[in-house]
């Protein structure tokens, strides 16, 4: 099935158009800016080099008409796209799998939409406009808590007034839900199936644990919102709850002030000093930058800390897996996360850790405890095996 994949935020939209049956990208792309000055387009066919393409989004439906002309223009039948699978960051209680998009489900991404402002209202409004734009081609909502709803209670349930909790659907929700789903079908098909307690490490600017037993999802570290869990780019990741009061009240700051602290001004922006990108604080380290050094530090720690609170919830471990921007890429993150759980008895081979692919690969030793990979995720081929299964009913 040839598939369009849409991934909208509040100012862009990125798109891929993909064959399910061989996994093609034919096309793909993002749209920057929109709505806002200097908007652009980058765009790549087969494999070949990105275009940057200046032109005017005043908005969604106007990237999404654009998307379609240009897909066009480059010779792909736009009429032989047969579902659009859209990316919902926050399903809330009503998206506990992909949906096909109706009145109804559109409704759901909606009345959620509180939990993500901003993120599902632009897909919501995204999904409205392909549909009236393209009323012959089925649309399906995936969204990245799905995985996680049915972690156990003990797990997703916060020790709040169950009247609070209830009336305001407060709990663990969770993202990068797909990511991580994808990660264990094809680790479980790259080892034969021979894998039972995995750690799924989605590690990038936005990160991520899931623990994984046989399928199920069992755990995670992103919370009601994905500031919670692991230091990232900019998010501090799980901090003592109080200091929201203790900042407004002692600081001075505003709820909104603490939120863009927290969210946008904090992580290892904060701690280096220096960037948000790890690369960037690798370099600096290696020359010797005692803030960098530190940010990398607390990274290992704060995430073998979180591998290991996954692996209790599921009374073990045999495999971890490494994926997304940091977890792909980065050899010095993977080996200096892998030496603080060398306790646990996982052994990184060194020399096979720093091989650079875009296929999946194991990284650690004959004698580890526990088997370590690298497998490079993709979110997008996820989204459109859903859509298949969904519109071929």
């Amino acid at each position: 099935m040839i598939v369009l994949v849409i991934n909208a935020g509040s100012s862009s939209l990125k798109y891929q158009l993909l064959d399910t049956a061989t996994g093609q990208v034919h096309a793909k792309g993002n749209c920057e800016r929109i709505g806002i000055d200097g908007s652009f387009v980058g765009h790549e066919e087969n494999g070949s080099g990105k275009r940057r393409l200046e032109v005017a989004l005043p908005d969604h439906k106007t990237a999404i008409k654009y998307v379609f002309d240009i897909l066009s223009e480059a010779g792909f039948d736009t009429d032989k796209i047969e579902g659009i699978g859209h990316r919902v960051v926050q399903g809330g209680w009503y998206f506990p799998e992909s949906k096909v998009v109706t009145e109804k489900t559109l409704g759901w991404v909606r009345e959620v939409a509180p939990l993500a402002p901003l993120h599902n209202y632009a897909e919501a409004d995204v999904i409205e406009i392909c549909r009236e734009m393209f009323p012959s081609i089925g649309n399906v909502i995936v969204a990245d808590t799905s995985f996680h709803y049915n972690i156990p209670e003990k797990a997703w349930r916060y020790a709040l007034p169950r009247d609070v909790v209830d009336r305001l659907h407060i709990r663990k929700y969770g993202a990068h839900g797909t990511s991580h789903r994808y990660i264990w079908k094809k680790t479980a098909e790259f080892l034969d199936g021979d894998v039972h307690k995995l750690v799924s490490c989605h590690l990038g600017s936005g990160a991520s644990l899931s623990a994984i037993e046989d399928g199920r999802d069992k755990e995670t570290t992103m919370g009601l919102t994905p500031l919670d869990g692991l230091i990232m780019g900019t998010r501090c990741g799980t901090i003592d709850p109080a200091t929201v009061a203790y900042l407004m009240r002692e600081g001075g700051y505003s709820i909104d002030e603490v939120d863009t602290m927290m969210n946008k001004q904090s992580g290892l922006l904060a701690l280096s000093g220096l960037s948000s990108d790890s690369r960037d604080i690798e370099e600096a380290a290696e020359g010797g930058d005692a803030n960098c050094q530190l940010a990398l530090e607390m990274f290992y720690y704060r995430t073998s800390q979180l591998i290991a609170e996954m692996a209790q919830s599921m009374h073990g471990f045999d495999t971890m897996v490494f994926t997304a921007g940091i977890g792909e890429n980065s050899s010095t993150m993977r080996l200096g996360v892998a030496k603080e759980l060398e306790w646990l008895g996982v052994r990184i081979d060194e020399e096979a850790n720093k091989v650079r692919s875009g296929e999946p690969r194991v990284i650690s030793t004959e004698d580890s405890a526990v088997k370590v990979l690298v497998v490079p995720t993709n979110e997008e081929l996820m989204i459109a095996l859903d859509v298949e299964e969904l519109l071929s009913k």
